[in-house]
């Protein structure tokens, strides 16, 4: 996933992710919680992690993606910043001990499309969370991945890319599919084209909830976007909160 990709991605996001970061210490103050080791899934190019390191929170990124943690190793060095980063599928994930927290921002986990997979993931958070540890993550919504992106198709330019972003959902196995066409300006003034296919899984809260309950983790919360309300229906992402027990 991702190759070519990695190079442009900081450019098309628009996420605040001093956003996230202040979400989750309010999450971590709402729940008594002083994390000091946080595992970052799907760290990507790093965008998440290095915020929180700054903050003086221990952090170790994790991605599928050579690509993107090069991009994420770089900027770490350029801040003085001592990153774990590890190349690892999180669905078999191996770390060198337990972690405190952690987090997985941008809808990371909808890129696991199979839900055995899904709950290979909740089993190991579970296998690496400490006692009382919180998991926070979010994901795009049903509504978000059928009724505003599923069958519709997205022209775009910015920062010198011009895109195209075709998307389809299907209804039987909730699989919103992704075609994206680039084409990045070159220092000539040419453009160079490079395509990508991404997938993303619609998961209810009842999955997540069967996940939680089966990997021995509990639902502590599932919210509004940097909100502690309710979500509702036409929410396009949603957020969750799970711990694992205290011996």
């Amino acid at each position: 996933m991702y190759n070519d990709f990695a190079e442009v991605y900081d450019k098309l996001q628009d996420a605040d992710y001093e956003q996230f970061v202040d979400y989750y210490e309010k999450i971590f103050k709402r729940f008594d919680k002083s994390p000091k080791l946080v595992l970052d899934l799907a760290c990507g190019t790093g965008n998440i992690t290095i915020p929180m390191a700054k903050r003086g929170y221990d952090m170790i990124g994790l991605d599928l993606s050579c690509e993107m943690l090069n991009i994420a190793r770089g900027k770490a060095v350029a801040d003085n910043l001592d990153i774990l980063f590890l190349n690892q599928d999180m669905c078999e994930m191996e770390l060198y001990g337990t972690v405190d927290a952690i987090v997985c921002a941008l809808d990371g986990l909808n890129y696991i499309t199979d839900p055995d997979d899904m709950q290979k993931v909740f089993r190991l958070a579970a296998n690496y969370l400490n006692p009382g540890g919180l998991m926070i993550f979010d994901l795009n919504t049903e509504y978000k991945l059928r009724e505003v992106l599923g069958g519709n198709t997205f022209v775009c330019e910015e920062n010198d890319i011009y895109y195209v972003w075709q998307s389809e959902f299907c209804d039987d196995t909730k699989v919103c599919e992704f075609e994206l066409n680039f084409f990045c300006e070159q220092p000539d003034g040419s453009y160079e084209r490079f395509d990508e296919f991404q997938a993303e899984r619609a998961y209810s809260k009842e999955e997540i909830l069967k996940f939680a309950k089966d990997a021995g983790l509990e639902l502590q919360g599932i919210y509004k976007p940097f909100e502690f309300a309710t979500n509702s229906d036409r929410d396009e992402r949603v957020f969750f909160v799970i711990s694992k027990k205290m011996c």
